[in-house]
């Protein structure tokens, strides 16, 4: 079939590829505008629209797709759309434009998790499992028809980077099974059960705020699931102190305290139940590094009240 792909992030790369690697062809790939980067705001095309280019296929940007966008994809005149993490949200004037509509590559097993951030959610809520699903597209968010889903098992230490690591790679391998389905005529579309749709909304760096009132199962997972974006974080010495790994400890005090801060123990911080032993951390104006090192150059005070 003839396509138009549309996706911004590294997330979509892997199913780009894989697309293109097919028998499918690509008639054009729309990503995001390109946005400054850095301390020094250098303007830069996002993962996508750097692949895209690199193979050689034509791509397009729009402010708002909505209202730019729409001659030029009647234009191209394509047999179906994939969306893969595009940031827009299409009118019905585009899902209308395709024989085949839109299809879309959604990374949790909807209807959990409509919306954004789903990789992130399914960790900080403690889930075991979740997968990819190709979908429909329609007006709604994420309530098209189920084409085919996956499952995948959540690593118990699983952080969100590594997770959209192996669901990109899913989600590659299935996105042009979808295809080859929906060409042959053979696809079954199913909807949705209404009745187990939850919607999640975009992280903020704010989400990332440790309550240690909440339990250390809590805690570590908030910290996998925004290891590597926002990261997890408390105040020491009126300094943000960023967290990236820590394991639950059966250690018990005062939500907050500080446990123990040494070579032989580590840093362990009590929570609302038991306690948290940070592995890898970083106190702002010093850089990314593991427990040992941080305690060589400092050391926090057995009593120490985080949160206060």
């Amino acid at each position: 079939m003839k396509l138009v792909f549309l996706g911004t992030p590294d997330f979509a790369c892997k199913p780009l590829e894989a697309i293109y690697e097919s028998n499918h062809e690509i008639l054009a790939v729309v990503t995001q505008p390109d946005k400054p980067v850095g301390r020094k705001a250098i303007i830069t095309p996002c993962a996508v629209k750097s692949l895209a280019i690199s193979k050689g296929l034509k791509t397009l940007s729009y402010n708002k797709i909505r209202l730019e966008g729409i001659e030029d994809l009647k234009a191209l005149n394509p047999d179906i759309m994939v969306t893969c993490a595009y940031g827009q949200i299409l009118s019905k004037e585009i899902l209308d434009i395709p024989k085949y509509g839109i299809i879309n590559i959604h990374a949790s097993l909807l209807p959990k998790y409509r919306g954004a951030a789903p990789i992130q959610w399914s960790i900080i809520n403690g889930d075991k499992i979740t997968g990819v699903t190709i979908m429909q597209t329609q007006e709604g968010i994420d309530t098209g028809d189920i084409i085919m889903q996956e499952e995948l098992e959540i690593g118990k230490t699983e952080t969100a980077g590594e997770l959209f690591d192996r669901l990109s790679n899913l989600g590659a391998s299935m996105i042009v099974k979808a295809l080859d389905t929906i060409e042959s005529g053979k696809a079954v579309y199913k909807k949705q059960d209404e009745s187990k749709a939850t919607k999640v909304g975009m992280i903020k760096k704010e989400d990332g705020k440790i309550n240690f009132n909440d339990t250390a199962n809590n805690i570590v997972n908030l910290i996998r699931g925004l290891n590597p974006w926002p990261i997890a974080f408390t105040k020491y010495d009126n300094k943000t102190l960023k967290i990236y790994s820590a394991v639950e400890c059966d250690l018990k005090g005062n939500a907050g305290e500080v446990l123990a801060s040494d070579l032989s123990s580590g840093l362990i911080i009590a929570t609302g139940d038991k306690s948290i032993s940070v592995l890898e951390l970083q106190l702002e104006g010093s850089k990314r590094m593991g427990i040992k090192d941080f305690l060589i150059g400092r050391k926090l005070p057995v009593g120490y009240k985080f949160g206060e």
